[in-house]
């Protein structure tokens, strides 16, 4: 009997490829996708992608979506009580694993592991490790097409924000930039490829900048977030397309 399974989607190209491959693998069943929203302005937290869009996607997906609302600049104790509250919730309805799209950051999935285990939910990551040339490279073959919603200025400036991701984009990528983007250079909208019953329609809107600057961190949060004097890499400006 396949496990129920959460599976974390943000609407982009790693969320999209992790999916396919536990499709493939048929080793859970999804029961529903969970999305982080950003409840002032109804987008994906940092994609800016439009609740609208991701509710699309769902239902080429054929899945629910269930999506976490969060302020607009949540402490980390905020974010952890609303994902408890929500997780507990699924967890009711059958779900005894959470799975993910990360691909090598050590800190990152530590955290998610010790975060569930708290609530006897098993972490499942089924891109770890993998080189993330070879995961772009597979995941444009299989035929995935996904548009650049938002970059983090300190990485890539304006040009690449609106753009389908080919290989001319892969080309002009800066050689300290992630192909995948791993480590927050830039966020994307999945709009076609083999897991949706059909493309997600839309139209390019303009180009907008924020500045954002780290959420403040509170001594009962229960979470470490290391030297308190390093600057955040969130404290930073980031260029968004708007999709709609």
């Amino acid at each position: 009997m396949k496990q129920q399974a959460i599976f974390n989607w943000s609407g982009g190209k790693d969320s999209a490829l992790a999916l396919y491959k536990v499709q493939q693998a048929a080793q859970y069943e999804v029961l529903t996708l969970l999305t982080s929203v950003s409840e002032p302005y109804q987008r994906i937290s940092m994609h800016g992608v439009r609740v609208d869009l991701l509710d699309q996607q769902a239902a080429s997906l054929g899945l629910p979506c269930h999506k976490l609302f969060l302020p607009e600049t949540p402490t980390m104790e905020a974010y952890e009580q609303h994902m408890t509250t929500t997780l507990r919730q699924l967890q009711h309805q059958g779900a005894t694993v959470s799975i993910f799209g990360d691909i090598f950051l050590e800190d990152l999935r530590r955290y998610r592991e010790e975060q569930l285990a708290r609530l006897s939910i098993e972490a499942a990551f089924p891109l770890w490790g993998v080189p993330t040339t070879e995961l772009m490279r597979e995941f444009l073959d299989l035929g995935f097409k996904t548009i650049t919603t938002c970059v983090n200025e300190k990485f890539l400036d304006q040009s690449f924000v609106g753009r389908v991701i080919d290989e001319d984009f892969l080309r002009d990528l800066p050689a300290n930039v992630d192909p995948c983007g791993e480590n927050g250079e830039f966020h994307t909208f999945v709009f076609d490829g083999p897991i949706f019953q059909q493309p997600i329609a839309f139209e390019k809107g303009e180009i907008v900048y924020r500045k954002y600057t780290p959420a403040p961190k509170t001594d009962d949060s229960g979470y470490d977030c290391g030297d308190q004097d390093e600057p955040s890499p969130f404290d930073t400006g980031f260029w968004y397309c708007d999709l709609f």
